[in-house]
């Protein structure tokens, strides 16, 4: 993506992710799992409000909440408030949104957090709260176009975390830096499904030096974040290389047009009356609690790569790029206790198949191998019974065919090339046809590149580098002692 000049900017990210590891909403006791269901069926009188219903918290929800706050560094309050954030808008039904609130009296789930991006820089996360989600709307065209909007209940009251960072990011690709990592934390924890869609949707906050702040609301990706924010400061500096002011106003990502589309001028908190919700009494959460939830967490995505790195010898860029994603860092443990050579592998897993990922647009899950067929490539490499250069090819053939790469090798002759008899041949033969070349060698060492590149290209970089390295120096040693 393209780079551009973002002085003076200042982004700030309010993450919300669905707790889909819960089998109930957050304050009753209908079915969280509501994708594929008819619309409107997976609901009960208190997740769309019905008067007289009263909401009852989901304990697994603040249990899973607490795994959260801890794994981003959070301080986890003692006592925690439900407020009530009212607005009237089709998506909540009793035009409330039972949320936290960290003014007047109101206390988030945990305050205080962090994550560190790879150069070191500490991004600070203010706040994270525990609330309902709203229903889902849809349009029967786009947002402006559209003459009718559908609305979704099914969706209301699953348990959400809202994740509120400071505004410490000064690019967009720190902010996708950001929630890789936050995507990598939440796939350990197994708190949420980040392949299901709508599951974690993220607003960004963005001013240029000077300018007023504007929301970007809905952006349904992570990869769509970058976008989003690349678009919205080059806007900015347009209007502000005009004269035009930047108004302080909510605007909407627009995906298949790639721009951002003004909504409604930005809400202060005022306009939404929040106060505590008197249905909910306050919740203790003792030291033992989160003591408790702490001993039972799973191991992070710092603490495995720094594992990788002692038990498997990995480098550290390695090892952060298999963590990124947890089905990969499965992935490779699982092909680890197959392989005799945990670096190679881990160079295959973390350039070779991510670049692949990445050109054709696939997960690791929609391809057919296993962690075997990796295991075999990198114990083919390091034992040298093919080359690096060779096994690319066994690797495409690979990924295309789900076949294993030791019989693509055989099928295709891509074996390493050691019969000492063969390539002394084949010396001859080179020698011969570049006599010059022989003589540049006698005079300057480095000059034997030439001969060893015009084998390996008449092999197709089969030959053992090795065997041929030492044959051609005899070789030459040999032409000078006769001289």
């Amino acid at each position: 993506m393209h780079e551009q000049d973002t002085e003076g900017v200042k982004i700030g990210l309010e993450v919300h992710c669905q707790l889909t590891s819960l089998a109930t909403k957050l304050f009753c006791s209908s079915p969280s799992d509501y994708r594929g269901k008819p619309p409107n069926t997976n609901i009960c009188p208190v997740c769309i409000g019905t008067p007289g219903s009263l909401p009852v918290l989901n304990r697994k929800a603040v249990t899973h909440a607490a795994m959260i706050a801890l794994a981003l560094n959070f301080k986890i309050p003692e006592r925690m408030l439900f407020f009530r954030k009212n607005y009237f808008y089709p998506d909540m039904a009793k035009n409330f949104q039972i949320t936290q609130y960290d003014r007047a009296g109101g206390v988030p789930f945990a305050t205080d957090g962090h994550i560190t991006l790879d150069s070191g820089k500490r991004i600070r996360i203010g706040r994270m709260q525990l609330e309902e989600d709203p229903a889902k709307l849809s349009y029967d065209g786009t947002i402006e176009s559209s003459t009718q909007t559908f609305v979704d209940y099914n969706r209301a009251g699953i348990t959400l975390v809202e994740i509120v960072t400071d505004p410490d990011f000064e690019s967009p690709r720190e902010a996708r830096e950001f929630l890789n990592k936050l995507s990598s934390i939440l796939e350990h924890l197994s708190v949420s499904d980040l392949n299901l869609e709508g599951s974690v949707r993220c607003d960004a906050n963005i001013s240029m030096a000077g300018g007023r702040r504007v929301e970007v609301k809905n952006i349904s990706s992570f990869k769509e974040v970058e976008r989003a924010l690349n678009f919205e400061i080059t806007r900015q500096r347009s209007l502000t290389s005009k004269g035009i002011k930047v108004m302080q106003e909510t605007r909407h990502w627009d995906e298949i047009r790639r721009i951002t589309i003004s909504l409604r001028l930005k809400e202060e908190e005022q306009d939404y009356r929040y106060f505590p919700e008197a249905d909910l009494v306050p919740v203790t959460l003792t030291k033992q609690f989160v003591q408790d939830v702490k001993k039972g967490m799973p191991e992070m995505p710092e603490e495995r790569a720094k594992r990788f790195q002692k038990d498997y010898h990995l480098s550290g860029e390695t090892a952060q790029i298999l963590v990124r994603e947890k089905a990969l860092a499965d992935f490779f443990e699982e092909a680890a206790k197959h392989s005799k050579d945990a670096r190679q592998l881990g160079s295959w897993l973390a350039v070779d198949l991510q670049a692949y990922l990445n050109e054709y647009g696939k997960s690791l899950e929609e391809l057919k191998l296993t962690p075997k067929h990796f295991a075999e490539m990198a114990n083919m490499v390091s034992s040298g019974e093919v080359s690096r250069g060779a096994a690319k090819t066994a690797f495409v053939e690979m990924l295309k065919t789900g076949r294993m790469p030791r019989s693509i090798s055989e099928e295709k002759g891509l074996k390493v090339i050691s019969d000492t008899g063969f390539v002394e041949s084949l010396i001859d033969k080179i020698f011969s046809e570049n006599p010059q070349a022989v003589q540049d060698a006698l005079k300057d060492p480095k000059a034997v590149n030439f001969l060893l590149g015009q084998i390996m290209r008449a092999t197709k970089g089969r030959v053992d580098p090795a065997v041929a390295n030492r044959l051609v120096r005899e070789r030459l040693a040999a032409a000078k002692g006769s001289k």
